[in-house]
């Protein structure tokens, strides 16, 4: 199985990656950095959309096809609507919404009877204060796979992944305030890959459409 998986140098991606070579497929990655393991790759900033429908099509043309989409790849920037400058607050959308879209439009060529997995997050479905680009971006996310689901119902399988927060460098550059006060109440990213691949191996005609996976404190769900 050859998977692309965007956003896969560091954190959910790099974890989906692994999941996918440990289970004797082939993980294809596009990132703005190198995996630390010896997967394929194209460098990318998925909030070029061009550039990045043009690396999905150099890795399916350089590995034969493809046979699923895993979108991992987010950003954030927190502060409220008048303190994030404008076009900070824009790349979080072009990267989370436009660069998932960008991404899954290129791939769906080489996808004939493939699978599709975005990832959107619980700020996806319930929104809070000072996270208007984020949620945006991702309740984006969540109406983008709906309607894709419908689009290619019976032609590319599509679930839609709802994560809460993980144990990554997604927090690191965030100011105190906008940190988990509790790293014990978010998921290792492995565990979601491991969602993630259950929904990539399901049998023919049977497709997980969404799925909320969260650590059982999660402060953000419900």
């Amino acid at each position: 199985m050859k998977v692309l998986v965007t956003g896969g140098a560091s954190g959910l991606g790099a974890a989906v990656a692994d999941a996918v070579r440990e289970a004797g497929g082939t993980p294809l990655v596009l990132d703005k950095s190198a995996p630390r393991n010896a997967h394929d790759f194209e460098l990318v900033d998925l909030a070029d959309g061009r550039a990045a429908e043009q690396a999905v099509r150099v890795l399916a043309e350089r590995n034969g096809g493809l046979d699923a989409v895993v979108t991992a790849a987010g950003i954030d920037r927190c502060g409220t609507l008048e303190e994030v400058p404008a076009d900070e607050w824009e790349n979080v959308v072009r990267v989370n919404l436009f660069g998932t879209a960008a991404v899954i439009r290129a791939a769906l060529p080489h996808l004939r009877n493939g699978r599709v997995v975005t990832v959107a997050s619980t700020l996806g479905l319930k929104a809070v204060s000072d996270a208007t680009a984020y949620c945006a971006s991702k309740f984006g996310v969540v109406g983008f796979t709906r309607a894709l689901a419908a689009e290619t119902a019976g032609r590319v399988g599509v679930t839609l992944i709802v994560p809460g927060g993980m144990r990554t460098k997604f927090f690191d550059d965030r100011t105190e305030q906008y940190r988990p006060k509790d790293l014990d109440q978010l998921n290792p990213p492995d565990r979601v890959a491991a969602a993630i691949m259950f929904a990539l191996t399901q049998p023919p005609g049977c497709e997980v459409r969404e799925l909320v996976i969260a650590h059982a404190q999660e402060p953000s769900w419900p």
